[in-house]
């Protein structure tokens, strides 16, 4: 190992998020309602040099497998990362994340007069776009933060 690597230990069961674009560490520990309260042992790498992405982010949490849900949103910040599954120390599966046309019941709708907030049950839906989602009942649109609309745990 040369001095300019990075070394983070090797993780036996859980997942490695990789790719993830430079600085949204952050916002990927939020989505999987990671804050350091809960006791799950991540290590995260950010601004790493990539060939790919120039700088990218990297996160490893132990013990933890991610649901299809937090893929779903992690695709809307981090359309190009990948999902590896770690099982005794071995990557047993490799996936890219893709992105949804569209996703229910994972975000809440900002717009206080929409349907899904006014006690109804009914489930928020959004239409994923290039740039954000799109509420299918109100039309309001999200372009950043997904974070702090995660409806799901």
């Amino acid at each position: 190992m040369t001095e300019h690597e990075l070394r983070v230990s090797k993780i036996q069961d859980g997942t490695v998020i990789d790719h993830i674009p430079g600085g949204q560490a952050l916002n990927v520990l939020a989505i999987l309602g990671i804050d350091g309260s809960g006791g799950e042992e991540v290590s995260v790498g950010m601004n790493v040099p990539s060939n790919r992405l120039g700088r990218k982010d990297v996160v490893k949490v132990e013990g933890r497998e991610l649901s299809g849900e937090e893929v779903d949103v992690l695709s809307l910040i981090a359309p190009r990362a990948t999902i590896n599954i770690i099982r005794e120390f071995s990557v047993e599966e490799k996936l890219r994340v893709s992105r949804p046309e569209r996703v229910s019941g994972i975000l809440s709708c900002p717009n206080a007069n929409c349907i899904t907030t006014k006690g109804e049950p009914v489930e928020s839906t959004f239409e994923v776009l290039s740039d954000g989602v799109r509420c299918a009942y109100c039309d309001t649109i999200i372009r950043e933060d997904f974070a702090a609309h995660i409806s799901v745990s």
